[in-house]
């Protein structure tokens, strides 16, 4: 069985927290470091594959599970009066 290593969300934590306390103090904008923009981008990227392989895994699994057959018969209305 395939284990899934966990996602480091430090820097989005961190990220999170340095918005929040440029937003209660009413700044105007919010400096990164290149290093923390790049660890940033990186965590994004790969929290935003993870979900998408797992996206891929739900609809997968449900398409083989759930098949289900619809059908339709047509009269042509007789009986409506």
């Amino acid at each position: 069985m395939q284990t899934v290593e966990p996602l480091n969300t430090i820097p989005l934590q961190q990220f999170m927290q340095q918005v929040k306390s440029a937003d209660n103090s009413q700044s105007r904008e919010v400096k990164l470091s290149i290093q923390q923009a790049k660890n940033l981008a990186f965590t994004i990227g790969a929290v935003m594959s993870r979900l998408e392989g797992d996206l891929e895994k739900l609809v997968s699994q449900s398409n083989n599970n759930n098949e289900e057959i619809i059908q339709v018969s047509m009269d042509g209305g007789s009986g409506w009066k």
